[in-house]
């Protein structure tokens, strides 16, 4: 049993919360902080009415190190879990090196002023957890996360080796709004904008962003256009699977979605650097952020379901040559509600987060320094997605993508 410390009040944080306070055998005391402390509020009185679990709440700037290393050494967590904005990352991880505590995030950092999506600041800080005795977990989300842990599974049950691997994240829910972004929408829209990426024979391809797109039936959803995109698990994937020769990721997005985001990309409202507006500095993204629906108010009115997994071909383990498997996930937004009061796109990320909390804290997964999750055993985290919410399914395919 330990204490954990939980930075950011979104959705994502939400449901890692809820889904702590049903598992006190490993999460002794959860503390919950953001700069809005109201959220927080909000959800410890969630978490309390659902499970009768005490969640103590704190306002914090997570971006001011002295101020956050107090608050940790006031608390004495055993773990930070990091569920605030990805750029925030590189200060929270400073403020766990300060105060010697353990950290995990769900997506890798990114300079503010830069739609850059890169481990390397993180990669870099290996050593000094190492020699503070630290271990730092990156990416125990969805996607970056159990899309990794799904491709080891595979690795580790299935294939000796992986030959092409494609990540394929639908999200058939429709909550009705005209436009809307299911999480974050700076950091949805910044990363949706970005140019793609996929690794073919040990180098990147680039191409522009929302330019290559392919149909595809998707399992309790139905057929869905899925664009090619970039995403941070592609790196570390293409590192820890050395043999791969190609990568891709893809996500499903609605004609709407594409119309509405061309027009605003077209008046410069995805813009990420400053303007000038009756004599101040905005940033049109945050400002179109202001005026967009809350992710977390999307949760009551979103039906439909989401499907996330990995396509992978290699040669079996059992010698019979080359084969292909897919594995994958379906979570129902209705009842992701039900559970914890957000919606599935939240609850696939928190859930798993607060799996890779529980590897760390229970000892399943150990190391000193900064670590992917393609990096440990992937049967206990599969195991914990059955048992809390988010089973899975694997299954042989003809052959491999015909795209």
């Amino acid at each position: 049993m330990s204490k954990v410390l939980v930075i950011g009040a979104g959705g994502v944080s939400s449901v890692a919360v809820h889904k702590m306070a049903q598992n006190p055998d490993i999460f002794s005391h959860i503390s919950l902080a953001s700069r809005t402390v109201g959220k927080c509020d909000a959800i410890a009185e969630s978490v309390k009415a659902r499970t009768g679990v005490t969640v103590d709440t704190y306002e914090i700037d997570a971006e001011n190190i002295p101020a956050l290393s107090a608050l940790i050494r006031k608390i004495g967590p055993k773990l930070v879990v990091n569920l605030a904005l990805p750029y925030q990352d590189l200060a929270i991880m400073e403020a766990c090196l300060a105060t010697g505590v353990h950290y995990l995030d769900t997506a890798n950092y990114e300079p503010r002023h830069e739609a850059k999506f890169e481990y390397h600041w993180q990669w870099a800080l290996h050593d000094r957890f190492k020699e503070k005795g630290l271990m730092a977990l990156l990416g125990s989300g969805f996607d970056p996360g159990v899309t990794s842990v799904f491709a080891m599974w595979l690795k580790k049950h299935k294939l000796k080796t992986i030959r092409t691997l494609d990540i394929l994240d639908c999200n058939g829910g429709d909550h009705g709004q005209a436009f809307a972004t299911n999480f974050n929408p700076e950091i949805n829209i910044r990363e949706v904008t970005a140019p793609a990426r996929h690794w073919l024979n040990g180098a990147w391809v680039e191409t522009p962003g929302l330019t290559i797109r392919e149909n595809f039936d998707f399992e309790a959803v139905g057929p869905k256009n899925m664009y090619l995109m970039y995403h941070e698990e592609l790196e570390s994937l293409a590192k820890f699977i050395p043999e791969m020769e190609r990568a891709r990721f893809w996500m499903t997005f609605g004609d709407a979605y594409i119309q509405h985001l061309t027009v605003l990309q077209n008046v410069g409202m995805t813009r990420i650097d400053p303007v000038i507006y009756e004599g101040r500095e905005i940033v049109p993204l945050q400002f179109l952020k202001a005026v967009l629906p809350e992710p977390s108010s999307l949760g009551s009115t979103t039906r439909g379901k989401t499907n996330i997994g990995d396509i992978a071909t290699g040669q079996a383990l059992d010698g019979s040559g080359e084969k292909t498997f897919y594995i994958s996930q379906i979570c129902d937004h209705e009842e992701a509600f039900a559970e914890t009061g957000n919606q599935a796109i939240s609850y696939t990320t928190g859930v798993p987060a607060m799996i890779g909390a529980a590897m760390m804290l229970s000892g399943e997964w150990q190391g000193e320094g900064v670590f992917n999750m393609e990096e440990f055993d992937p049967d206990p985290f599969m195991a914990m997605l059955n048992a809390h919410g988010l089973p899975w399914t694997v299954k042989e395919l003809a052959g491999p993508l015909e795209f």
